[in-house]
C-alpha cells in the first residue's frame, strides 16, 4: 500500500512540474511574440510614413482609442500579476483574503500566460489592421478593416462569459459574479473582492470612456466613413462621457454608505465624503474641458484642489497611517509585509506624483486627437496603480 501511495505521490508531483513548465513556456513564448509583433508595428509605422500623411494621421487619432482599450486592459493584469507574484513571494494568503475556492486562485504566472496571450492576439489584429490599410489590394475594404476592432472586444467577452470549463472558468465566473456586485451596489453585502475591485476601476476611467467611444462609433455608423466627428460634437455623448467618468466612483461610494450603514463607522462615510470630492472634481473638470469658460476653470480649480487634498490625507494618512509616529513601525502601521520600511516611502512619494500626472493628462488636453497623449495615459495610470 505504501508503495502505491508514495507512487500517486511522484505521479502528482510530475503532473503538477510539467504544468508549471508548460505554463512557463508558453507565457515566454507569448512575450516573445508580443516583443516581434510590437517591433513589426513600429517599423511599418516608421517604414511608411504613416504620422506624416494627414489622412493616415486621421486614421491612426481614430484607431487608436480603439486599441487602447485593450492596451489599459493589458497593463492592468500585468499590475495584478505583480500583485500576485509579491503576495506569494512574501507569504499573504490572498486566496483565503480574496475568497477564491481551495485550489483554484491564479499563481502569476498563470497571469502572465493570460496577459501575454490577450497581447499577442490584441497586436496581431491591430497589424492586420495596419497591413489591410497601406496595402493597396484591401484598401477597398475600409469598413471590413474598421470592423477588426470590434470584432476583437467581441472575441474577448465571448471569451470571458464562455460557460465551458476552459480558460479558468471558475476564476472568469468569480471576476464577473464581483462585476454584478459592483454594479449593483448598494444592494449586496460588500466584501473585499468588491470594494478591491471597484477601487481599480477608479483608475479605468479611461477604459471605461474607451467602451463609450466604441457604442458610439459602431453604433452610429462612423466606421463607414472613419470620422468620430459625429461623436466628438454630439451633445449626448458629452453628457455620456461624464457619467460614465463618474460611475466608479459613485460605485465605490455606495458601496461605503452600505457599510456605514451595517456598522455606524464614521470612517466609512469620510470614505464616502472622499469619493464624493472626487465626483464633483471629475464633472467640473469635464464640462470645463468641454465649454472652457473663466467661471468654469474657476470651479474645477476649486474642486480639484479640495479633492486633491482629501485624497492625499486619505491615502497617507488612512491607508498609508503615515502620522502613527506611535506604532510599532514609526510613522508606518503597525503590521508590514515588506521588511524594508523604506519602500513604502518611496511608494508614496511615486504614487502620488503619478496621481498628479494622471489628473494632468485628463486636463491639460481638450481634445481627443492629440496622439500623444494618448500615448502619455498609458504609462501614467499603469504606474499610478503599481504604487497606488
Amino acid at each position: 500500500m505504501a508503495q502505491y501511495h508514495s507512487y500517486g505521490q511522484n505521479l502528482q508531483l510530475w503532473t503538477c512540474t510539467m504544468q508549471l513548465i508548460i505554463i512557463s513556456s508558453c507565457a515566454g513564448c507569448f512575450f516573445g511574440c508580443s516583443l516581434a509583433l510590437v517591433a513589426e508595428i513600429i517599423i511599418s509605422i516608421h517604414a511608411r510614413d504613416l504620422l506624416q500623411d494627414e489622412g493616415q494621421t486621421k486614421y491612426m487619432n481614430t484607431i487608436f482609442p480603439l486599441y487602447s482599450l485593450f492596451g489599459f486592459l493589458g497593463l492592468h493584469m500585468l499590475m495584478y500579476a505583480g500583485n500576485v507574484y509579491f503576495w506569494a513571494r512574501y507569504r499573504v494568503n490572498y486566496s483565503f483574503i480574496f475568497g477564491f475556492k481551495q485550489g483554484t486562485e491564479l499563481d502569476f504566472k498563470q497571469v502572465l500566460l493570460l496577459t501575454f496571450g490577450l497581447s499577442v492576439l490584441i497586436l496581431s489584429t491591430a497589424l492586420a489592421n495596419l497591413e489591410m490599410e497601406m496595402d493597396p489590394e484591401t484598401q477597398s475594404y475600409k469598413a471590413l478593416t474598421e470592423l477588426l476592432p470590434l470584432g476583437l472586444v467581441i472575441v474577448v467577452v465571448l471569451m470571458a462569459i464562455c460557460p465551458f470549463n476552459i480558460l479558468y472558468r471558475t476564476n472568469r465566473f468569480f471576476f464577473l459574479t464581483c462585476v454584478w456586485h459592483c454594479l449593483c451596489a448598494p444592494l449586496y453585502l460588500v466584501t473585499l473582492p468588491d470594494f478591491f475591485l471597484a477601487d481599480q476601476f477608479t483608475s479605468q476611467v479611461q477604459l471605461l470612456r474607451n467602451v463609450e467611444f466604441y457604442a458610439c462609433y459602431y453604433g452610429w455608423g462612423d466606421f463607414k466613413k472613419r470620422d468620430a466627428a459625429t461623436c466628438n460634437e454630439s451633445n449626448v455623448y458629452k453628457i455620456i462621457y461624464i457619467v460614465i467618468a463618474v460611475v466608479p466612483y459613485w460605485i465605490r461610494f455606495l458601496q461605503c454608505i452600505r457599510r456605514y450603514c451595517e456598522g455606524r463607522d464614521s470612517t466609512q462615510a469620510m470614505n464616502g465624503l472622499k469619493y464624493l470630492s472626487t465626483i464633483a472634481a471629475v464633472v467640473s473638470r469635464t464640462i470645463y474641458t468641454q465649454k472652457r469658460g473663466t467661471t468654469l476653470k474657476i470651479i474645477a480649480a476649486s474642486t480639484s484642489g479640495v479633492a486633491t487634498i482629501f485624497n492625499t490625507y486619505w491615502d497617507l494618512v488612512m491607508d498609508w497611517c503615515l502620522l502613527c509616529r506611535n506604532s510599532e513601525n514609526p510613522w508606518l502601521r503597525d503590521k508590514l509585509i515588506l521588511p524594508n520600511k523604506s519602500v513604502y516611502f518611496i511608494a508614496m512619494v511615486i504614487s502620488k506624483i503619478l496621481s498628479h500626472l494622471k489628473q494632468i493628462t485628463h486636463n491639460s488636453f481638450a481634445h481627443r486627437d492629440l496622439l500623444g497623449h494618448k500615448f502619455l495615459k498609458l504609462p501614467t495610470h499603469f504606474g499610478q496603480k503599481c504604487c497606488g
